[in-house]
C-alpha cells in the first residue's frame, strides 16, 4: 500500500513539473514575440502631393507635400486657411512642405528644414505703374507647440514667413506666439499690413481676451516686423474710453 502511494505522489510530482515547465516556455515564447513586435519598425505612411502649381512670373513650379494629420485635425487646419488665387486647391491643405523645381534645368530643393504645417501660402504681388512689381510667397506655418499638447495643431501659434519666388531666402515677418488674422498690401507703399492676435495673458490660447495688433512689412527686404501700435498708445486709448 505505501508503494502505491509512493508511486502515485512520484507521478503527481512529474506531472505538476512538467505542466509547470511548459507554463514557463510559453510565457517565454509570448515575451519573445511580444518584444520583437514592440522593436519591429513601424511602416511609414506614403508621402501624398498635391497638384502642381504653376505660376507664369516664376522660374519654378511648386509642389505641394500632403500633411500626414487627422481627417478631424484636417478639417480645423483648413477652416483657417485662406483662399487661395491660383489652380492650387486648397482642400489639400494642410502640407508638411513645398518642393520648388526649376523649370528649365531641374534643380529642385525643399522651403522647409524643419518639421511644420503650412496651412496657407499666396502670392503677393503688389502692382504699381512706376516700375517692376515685387513678388514675394506669403505662408501661414505652424512651427511650434505654442499649447504643449505635443503635436502641432491650429491651436498653436501661426506664423507669418515670405520668400522669395524660389522658395529661397524664407523669412519670418511675425512674431513668435501670434497668430495671422488677416493682412492687407499697400502697393503705394511696397508693404504689407498683417493682423496680428498674440497670446497676450500667456494662456497658451488665443481667444477674444488676447490683444491684437498690427505689423507692416517691407516686401522688396522682408524681415521680422514691427509691432504698430504701442502700449504708450494703448494706455491712451484706455483713458479715454467712455465707461
Amino acid at each position: 500500500m505505501n508503494k502505491i502511494n509512493g508511486h502515485f505522489k512520484n507521478l503527481v510530482l512529474a506531472i505538476f513539473v512538467a505542466s509547470f515547465s511548459l507554463s514557463c516556455d510559453t510565457n517565454i515564447t509570448r515575451t519573445t514575440e511580444s518584444t520583437k513586435a514592440v522593436g519591429q519598425p513601424q511602416p511609414q505612411a506614403p508621402i501624398s502631393y498635391g497638384e502642381l502649381v504653376i505660376k507664369e512670373q516664376s522660374d519654378y513650379l511648386m509642389i505641394p507635400v500632403n500633411a500626414t494629420v487627422s481627417d478631424q485635425e484636417q478639417d480645423t487646419l483648413s477652416k483657417i486657411s485662406r483662399s487661395y488665387e491660383g489652380d492650387y486647391d486648397k482642400r489639400n491643405y494642410p502640407l508638411s512642405n513645398i518642393i520648388f523645381y526649376r523649370k528649365q534645368d531641374g534643380e529642385t530643393h525643399l522651403l522647409l528644414n524643419k518639421k511644420a504645417i503650412i496651412t496657407t501660402f499666396e502670392l503677393i504681388e503688389p502692382k504699381t505703374a512706376a516700375k517692376t512689381p515685387t513678388r514675394v510667397w506669403l505662408y501661414q506655418i505652424v512651427d511650434q507647440d505654442t499649447n504643449k499638447d505635443q503635436k502641432f495643431t491650429s491651436e498653436d501659434a501661426v506664423i507669418g514667413y515670405m520668400s522669395d519666388l524660389s522658395g529661397k531666402n524664407l523669412q519670418q515677418v511675425t512674431p513668435n506666439n501670434t497668430k495671422i488674422l488677416n493682412w492687407v498690401v499697400v502697393p503705394s507703399q511696397n508693404s504689407i499690413f498683417i493682423k496680428i492676435i498674440k497670446d497676450s495673458n500667456n494662456d497658451n490660447k488665443f481667444t477674444q481676451a488676447d490683444k491684437t495688433n498690427f505689423v507692416r512689412v517691407n516686401l522688396e527686404q522682408p524681415n521680422l516686423g514691427t509691432e504698430i501700435i504701442s502700449e504708450q498708445i494703448e494706455k491712451q486709448i484706455q483713458s479715454h474710453i467712455v465707461k
